[in-house]
């Protein structure tokens, strides 16, 4: 039986019915022009070849893709295809065989058709029916959306305007489109939610939504390509994101949008549910009281809404916050026969019905949608999900569209976002709509009001907090007789909730800090916590975590008698799990004169002592990091801390602690742009770095390039394992060639180097005068950059070892770097051979090469294909070479006798070392 996986598809494409290849391209149509994209030329070249596209079609698509604008070119070919009918599907999907191998969400669609064959074309079939129902129940659907239209086509926005506290703006106006896709990262940072996430998103950003992360639209969790776990048990998706990215607001244009008849018309009626409401509920409560509580107009049509569950979908919003724990496994659940057949008439605890509504266990078909901060995913291990969804926040030019509907001035638009883009540290935070919104709020007033001057614009995080509590303390000061006594007792209950990572507070919390409650009611109070009194239960929130920091941070300023902060900050410190980091930045950046004035004009002076003992502190701290061992928690702790000089924004203290430092090691720590850009602020006031260890940091072309203007100031540059490719190297190409580069040795190993970077690198070196070391091992360069190589290595006069192991050179490439061995002003002492392809037939022309040069003492020819006929010419080579000191022979093909043989060297040369294993 032919179990090849490209046959079972053919066979299976073959069998496809004209109406059923259509149906199955329409299906997976969205998710093609997304999978086609990197290789839509070829595609296109292919459908050329077998005579569906004419010259002039794949001209149009190949233009486009020239253009950069891979996506319309995709969707160009996919539209051409579906107009000319079956055959060319045909032919189209026969294609998509030839090159899945290349395009990883094209394979993964495939292995999907093999798996489900034609369940798909049954799910699409099953669409049809469900929206089917009587008239009696179209009425109540009718008035149901009517309802949901007018709870959710407008978004209350605040202002931090005295006059005009909340604006009130159409939804669709205002809602700017976030990235989605289609899985769920693996959550392995500890660190604080926004900087994990905000790394991972600049890691991900490119590289992985055009190479194997998928796209989805939230019209798309249900009945899709996405989903093949849909049968009559029913699909449960599950969306997740970190706080602030827009989760809520996203539940809310799902169902407005469906409201208003644009998605999910599968579905004839929507259930939506937050958490936090149902955190309320005591007792235990059945689901039609729960639907009945909110839309009593049901009445007693309820019982044939059940009857049909699979035109149902129930969305539970921010499980995160949900009180109560749930257990999936079945193995427990299944002990309790009450739950096994579950009735929305019968009262169940509420963990039990949304167990009940996920588990597919209570009204057994319909679907479930549930968002989640990452953090909580882990309870959802065990459920049966159908899709996994994560929320990636705002990529490329959607940032652009939220500021352009932000602001109703375009040119104060342009403007902010002009300023963020300059700013890396405020730029990455763009991901995130939270941020937007404070970025637009904080920076809005200094690119409207003509009395405000250019360069007090805030470039760091507290800069912009400040100025977004001096806003709000302008036009609401008034409001409460002493601010600063508030915002004191505020901020000490927002550290206790830092430190017990609590972020929701009820009256008790404020009564027990001497906060009385109708001081909430004020504009002032209202901008800082939100309060929540849509059920029984009234609390507050801080607007986001990091506002609820900030406040923490500030109150160590406020106090009357400040204790010794210094012992505050060595406890909170060397708490390793990330719950304080954003804390510390801030109170080094309230260090700050630029971050503490506009809150002083209001609060009074921040206390100068507290100012001296932060400083203080991180003089101590820094000073132990970097005398330290650089141990994995070190380097983590100093990147922290680098982070916490920059907010200070003192150069006189960044001076006074990293002047003198010579070394810097974050060795496989992984660095974000942000942290680059830090860690090339800091290297600004060094006065020389004898060493800088970046390997395995993962810092890409990103990092590099907010790197790249200091590089030239270190002797010693480690880079490997960095995914730099030609384009990092083209950048690190401007710190070789600067005049000042004091850059001795230059570890570019591991990098993806291809043989189109080398000419660059030949053109930079021949001016650079510091270079003596190069390694390039482990990158992809042949034979036919060895050119470009030995132009580097003749006209770079002070290189002498050069590293080329585990590259592709083989023996054409090493006979051409012979030549430069054989010069008589070769200076290479040390050269890397490891892991080139070379055989036996390359040992005659090294040995000939080196039996006249004078400077090579290292030769490391291991991992290659050398055999005993190769002993007597490696034998007469090491005779030859007068200077050679070492040669590395470990892992190649020689006999135990054969190596015998080039062991004995030792007794002909005592000082020649000889690496061989057999």
């Amino acid at each position: 039986m032919d179990t090849d996986p490209d046959s079972i598809i053919i066979e299976f494409l073959t069998e496809c019915k004209r109406y059923q290849l259509f149906r199955l391209t329409k299906f997976y149509q969205d998710r093609l022009e997304q999978a086609i994209e990197e290789g839509v030329d070829g595609v296109s070249s292919l459908l050329t070849y077998k005579k569906i596209f004419s010259g002039k079609e794949h001209l149009e698509i190949i233009e486009l893709a020239k253009k950069r604008n891979r996506a319309d070119s995709s969707k160009l070919l996919l539209k051409l295809v579906m107009e000319k009918g079956s055959q060319a599907q045909r032919v189209m999907w026969e294609s998509f065989v030839k090159m899945r191998h290349g395009l990883p969400k094209l394979d993964k669609i495939l292995k999907e058709m093999q798996k489900h064959g034609s369940d798909p074309i049954h799910y699409m079939d099953k669409v049809g029916s469900l929206s089917e129902m009587p008239n009696h129940l179209k009425v109540i659907q009718q008035k149901h959306k009517e309802t949901l239209c007018v709870q959710t086509k407008t978004l209350k926005v605040s202002t931090i305007l005295i006059k005009e506290k909340e604006k009130i703006f159409q939804l669709i106006d205002r809602y700017a489109e976030l990235t989605v896709i289609s899985t769920v990262r693996e959550w392995t940072f500890v660190e604080h939610e926004l900087l994990a996430r905000g790394r991972d998103h600049e890691e991900w950003r490119e590289k992985h939504l055009r190479h194997d992360l998928e796209k989805i639209r939230t019209d798309q969790l249900f009945y899709s390509s996405f989903s093949h776990r849909k049968s009559k048990s029913g699909s449960s998706a599950v969306m997740s994101g970190v706080p602030g990215i827009g989760k809520t607001t996203m539940v809310q244009k799902i169902v407005y949008d469906w409201a208003t008849g644009k998605i999910y018309p599968e579905f004839q009626f929507v259930f939506s549910f937050k958490f936090r409401d149902l955190n309320a509920i005591n007792c235990r409560i059945s689901l039609r009281k729960l639907i009945m509580d909110q839309y009593p107009y049901f009445g007693s049509v309820l019982g044939e809404v059940w009857m049909n569950p699979e035109g149902l979908l129930f969305i539970l919003d921010g499980l995160d916050e949900f009180k109560d724990s749930i257990d999936f496994s079945e193995s427990q659940r299944n002990t309790e026969p009450p739950l096994i057949c579950m009735d929305p008439e019968c009262c169940f605890e509420v963990s039990d019905i949304v167990y009940g509504l996920i588990q597919h266990k209570l009204l057994p078909g319909c679907s479930v949608l549930v968002t989640s901060r990452p953090t909580a995913l882990h309870l959802l291990e065990k459920a049966e999900i159908s899709v996994w969804a994560e929320i990636l926040g705002f990529v490329g030019d959607e940032r652009k569209e939220y500021f352009s509907r932000f602001f109703e001035d375009q040119m104060v638009a342009a403007a902010v976002l002009k300023h963020v883009e300059e700013n890396e540290i405020l730029y990455t935070m763009c991901y995130n709509p939270s941020y937007c919104w404070i970025l637009g709020m904080s920076l809005g007033p200094f690119f409207t009001a003509k009395d405000k001057k250019q360069q007090q614009v805030p470039k760091t995080i507290t800069q912009l907090y400040s100025y977004y509590i001096y806003n709000i303390l302008k036009n609401h000061g008034r409001e409460i007789e002493d601010p600063r006594d508030v915002l004191l007792k505020l901020g000490e209950m927002a550290f206790t909730g830092v430190s017990e990572k609590k972020i929701v507070f009820r009256i008790g919390d404020l009564i027990q800090y001497n906060l009385k409650p109708s001081q909430f009611l004020s504009g002032f109070m209202m901008e800082l916590l939100e309060r929540d009194d849509s059920v029984r239960n009234v609390f507050y929130t801080f607007s986001h975590l990091t506002i609820q920091e900030f406040v923490a941070a500030l109150a160590q300023f406020l106090i009357t008698n400040p204790k010794s902060i210094q012992n505050l900050l060595r406890e909170v410190y060397s708490n390793n799990d990330g719950r304080f980091e954003i804390f510390l930045r801030f109170v080094a950046g309230l260090c700050s004169p630029q971050s503490a004035l506009p809150l002083e004009n209001i609060l009074g002076p921040l206390h100068h002592q507290t100012t001296c003992e932060v400083i203080e502190w991180m003089k101590k701290t820094l000073v132990r990091l970097t005398g330290s061992g650089m141990a994995h928690v070190g380097k983590r702790s100093l990147l922290m801390m680098l982070h916490c000089l920059f907010e200070s924004q003192n150069n006189a203290l960044v001076q006074a602690i990293m002047g003198s430092v010579k070394i810097l090691n974050f060795d496989e720590l992984r660095l974000t742009p942000i942290d680059c850009a830090i860690l090339s602020h800091v290297i600004g006031f060094c006065d020389s770095i004898k060493e800088l260890t970046l390997r395995k940091c993962y810092i890409q072309c990103e990092g590099l390039q907010r790197l790249v203007p200091l590089l030239h100031k270190c002797h010693i540059l480690r880079l490997g394992d960095n995914n730099l490719g030609d384009s990092g190297v083209r950048l690190l190409c401007e710190a070789l060639k600067n005049r000042d580069c004091k850059i001795e040795i230059l570890e570019l190993a591991l990098n993806k180097l291809t043989d189109s970077c080398a000419k660059d690198l030949a053109s930079t070196v021949s001016t650079n005068q510091s270079l003596i070391h190069l390694n390039l091992g482990g990158n992809s360069f042949t034979d036919r950059s060895v050119s470009s190589l030995l132009r580097l290595i003749q006209t770079c006069k002070s290189l002498q070892g050069i590293d080329l192991n585990d590259n592709y050179l083989g023996d054409s490439g090493v006979r051409f770097l012979c030549e430069t061995l054989m010069n008589p002003d070769c200076k290479i002492d040390r050269l890397g051979l490891q892991n080139n392809g070379i055989t036996d037939s390359c040992t005659e022309d090294l040995a000939s090469a080196l039996s006249t040069n004078q400077s090579l003492t290292h030769l490391d020819l291991t991992s290659n294909f050398l055999t005993d006929l190769s002993v007597p010419t490696l034998i007469r080579l090491t005779q030859s070479c007068k200077r050679l000191q070492e040669i590395a022979l470990w892992r190649n093909q020689f006999s135990s006798n054969g190596a015998r043989q080039l062991e004995s060297l030792r007794s002909l040369r005592p000082n020649l070392f000889v690496y061989i294993n057999w």
